[in-house]
């Protein structure tokens, strides 16, 4: 690791697991930003290099308005022009003291701007170069690709809606996935790195992601010889795993998976006739009765209300779930617990909570350190560390070469 400053968490704990660890992240949106998040909260410094006139994630609306914020916490932000040789120089001299570099850019675009990975591992021999992408090497390596793209592509689009309504997952699940896989791809390089010396070319790609996603169905259609259906139409495991109305009008999930889960339901509801019916003995038995015991247990369940059925499922430990929305989560007890939710700014004056980092490790807090900046918050004082001095670096601000806002904003029209 390079000298990159360690700096402990708020409250004077230890330094966390990847404290002196610089990361350059030339990357925007979600995949890249999620790989530098998790890099970033678990406690390297990341660097996130984005233009002088900013990350164009910052002014994205509607689904995508908060898409900034959410990924952006705990970085440090510097805005430089890459197609001005002063801006490329820059890089230059911060890739001295780098041991990762992550990018989502298009393919090509690194390599013309001449940080592309043979070229700083001629000059950077201990650099881990992290590259996530639309796709891994092969025949699609070229083309563009999306979240959504990927989803339809890898049949993920067609198994989450129902027959003939192919539909994208709520989050961009494969997004997310390709960074944290290209996370584990740098700390598994990190490793190899500490026995060899030597950095390396580490990938991560959207659609393969995707693919790594639907094994589990690609195998079922092996084992089962039969093509496999979409979600909503799939033939159960189990014969209660779904959701059914509350008297209070409200959606309820409820799991009955095992033999113990509905014994627990019948004493539940004071019903031992149906505990003692043969035909419902196990639970292979009551995927065999599902068409007519479905009804009797939507009967049942439309005799509580939403809080009675979560009383009376967490009493017998039956799985079971609201009908949450996204909303719904800034209050949810769990998510609450232990400090798990952070205060995160979202520009123009708003806060969200949004949960950390999901992972517990030993007595580490990776909470929030520092709020997504502005455009090159960072900027002077990361010039400053590299040996430019105060005056030059205002001279590169005037030319336009490098950016030096101060606070992080969402213009009014982005807001909606």
């Amino acid at each position: 690791m390079t000298a990159a400053t360690a700096q402990a968490v708020p409250g004077g704990t230890k330094p966390l697991p990847l404290a002196g660890l610089r990361v350059l992240e030339f990357c925007h949106v979600i995949m890249g930003p999620s790989c530098g998040l998790v890099l970033a909260d678990l406690g390297a410094e990341v660097i996130k290099i984005e233009p002088v006139e900013g990350d164009r994630t910052r002014r994205l609306s509607g689904f995508a308005a908060g898409f900034f914020g959410t990924f952006n916490r705990n970085k440090r932000c510097l805005a430089v022009d890459l197609k001005a040789p002063e801006g490329r120089a820059v890089i230059g001299k911060l890739l001295e003291t780098t041991d990762v570099l992550i990018e989502n850019f298009a393919p090509g675009t690194m390599e013309r701007l001449g940080f592309g990975y043979e070229e700083l591992a001629a000059k950077h021999p201990r650099l881990i170069y992290g590259a996530l992408k639309g796709f891994l090497s092969g025949p699609y390596e070229n083309r563009p690709a999306l979240d959504e793209i990927v989803q339809f592509m890898s049949g993920l689009a067609y198994m989450t809606g129902p027959p003939g309504r192919p539909l994208r997952a709520g989050a961009s699940v494969c997004d997310i996935l390709g960074g944290v896989l290209g996370v584990v791809g740098i700390l598994a390089a990190l490793q190899e790195r500490g026995r060899t010396g030597q950095g390396q070319l580490v990938k991560s790609a959207l659609f393969e992601s995707a693919g790594f996603l639907m094994a589990s169905h690609m195998a079922g259609e092996v084992v089962t010889g039969r093509p496999m259906p979409p979600m909503p139409d799939r033939q159960g495991a189990w014969a209660i795993y779904e959701t059914f109305a509350t008297s209070d009008d409200r959606q309820f999930f409820l799991g009955i998976t095992s033999d113990n889960h509905w014994r627990r339901f019948c004493e539940g509801f004071s019903r031992p006739d149906l505990l003692a019916d043969p035909q419902l003995r196990t639970n292979e038995d009551r995927v065999a009765a599902r068409p007519w015991l479905k009804k009797i247990v939507a009967d049942l369940v439309l005799t509580r209300t939403h809080e009675e059925m979560s009383e009376l499922c967490e009493r017998g430990s039956i799985p079971f779930a609201p009908v949450a929305r996204p909303g719904d989560l800034f209050d949810d007890p769990q998510l609450n617990a232990h400090g798990r939710m952070l205060e995160v700014e979202m520009g123009g004056g708003r806060v969200s909570k949004l949960p950390r980092l999901p992972i517990e490790m030993g007595d580490h807090d990776t909470g929030l350190r520092s709020q997504p900046g502005g455009i090159g918050q960072d900027t002077l004082a990361i010039l400053a560390e590299l040996g430019i001095t105060e005056e030059e670096g205002q001279a590169l601000v005037a030319r336009g070469i490098v950016g030096a806002a101060s606070t992080y904003s969402i213009p009014e029209g982005h807001r909606s």
